[in-house]
């Protein structure tokens, strides 16, 4: 069982609470070098740095577009950096356990949960621009449009897997052995995974039900994590979701301001629209895969217990020590 392997491997209770912390620091000190960035350009033009006091999104707005986004995105990378480091030399565990309960990734898992997303977004996209095209304007520009599109080939797998092996592995795995059950983890984990979300502009721009999607989407990647036994599906999904959106379209109320394809004017506004994905479409993911994986027992991978593995009996040890 994924979560269960987690014994195998050093899962005190103090590894897990100081690990969050270390890591939730480390990835915020790799924001540093966007705070210094800004703040170099500020003083350059002769700014007032008090703007910030009253706004402190205009740190972001006063970049390159390109820029900022690589540089928003390079905190992942180091939190996931931090991750890593930590699991490796304070819990002595390999990433592939952590990852998944296969003996390796399976990276055509990781390859149908992205195009399954991808796939989906792109033609809803274009789908409501074909129907609405008032709402959209085109700003498509080639140079810029290639530069940020290295950027989030490269930079967006970085920050969804570090959100990923933060929630549906580290912590997933460790309140598992720590609660020694299964739906505690998937709950808390996803609520924690939506609460961070609470400062993005798009809350305080659509209002707190918008939390419903983060937090349903929190569920619908721990319940993929919990019912394949791994992160695979998981991790493309949630590559698959911001990589396509970050070049498909953006708006001037999203956390990311990118170069892309198409920008929304529309005035948004949040209702049946943010709890249709939840209730309907995220189901409907959840019923292709299982079909696709042949997944069953959702009582017991979702809710059953999670036991230390047996120990192994006296004449299996004097014969390992045999070997």
């Amino acid at each position: 069982m994924y979560i269960r392997q987690a014994y195998n491997y050093l899962h005190d209770a103090w590894r897990y609470i100081i690990g969050f912390v270390v890591i939730f620091i480390v990835w915020q000190l790799g924001s540093i070098p966007l705070l210094i960035a800004a703040m170099m350009k500020i003083f350059a033009e002769g700014g007032d740095m008090s703007v910030l006091e009253e706004d402190p999104n205009q740190l972001m707005a006063v970049l390159d577009s390109n820029l900022t986004v690589f540089l928003m995105l390079l905190s992942f990378a180091i939190g996931l950096l931090g991750l890593w480091l930590w699991v490796k030399y304070i819990h002595k565990q390999p990433f592939v356990p952590l990852t998944t309960s296969r003996k390796k990734i399976d990276w055509g898992r990781f390859a149908f949960g992205f195009g399954i997303i991808a796939v989906t977004t792109a033609g809803m996209t274009i789908l409501d621009y074909n129907s609405n095209p008032e709402d959209y304007v085109v700003q498509f520009d080639m140079v810029p449009f290639l530069i940020l599109a290295v950027i989030a080939i490269i930079m967006i797998p970085l920050q969804t897997s570090f959100e990923e092996y933060l929630f549906r592995g580290y912590l997933m795995q460790g309140i598992g052995v720590l609660s020694k059950n299964k739906w505690f983890p998937l709950i808390t984990t996803s609520v924690i995974f939506g609460s961070l979300h609470f400062f993005n502009p798009e809350v305080e721009k659509l209002g707190p039900i918008i939390m419903i999607y983060y937090i349903g989407t929190g569920l619908l990647l721990g319940i993929m994590t919990l019912m394949d036994e791994g992160m695979e599906l998981a991790l493309g999904f949630h590559a698959g979701n911001n990589l396509v959106a970050a070049l498909l379209v953006t708006a001037d109320w999203t956390a990311f301001q990118t170069n892309s394809v198409l920008k929304d004017i529309s005035e948004p506004s949040a209702g049946i629209d943010v709890i249709i994905p939840v209730l309907v479409v995220y189901p409907i993911f959840l019923a292709i895969m299982a079909w696709r994986y042949k997944w069953t027992n959702w009582g017991e991978k979702l809710f059953g217990k999670v036991s230390p593995p047996p120990e192994p009996e006296p004449e299996e040890q004097t014969n390992n020590l045999l070997l």
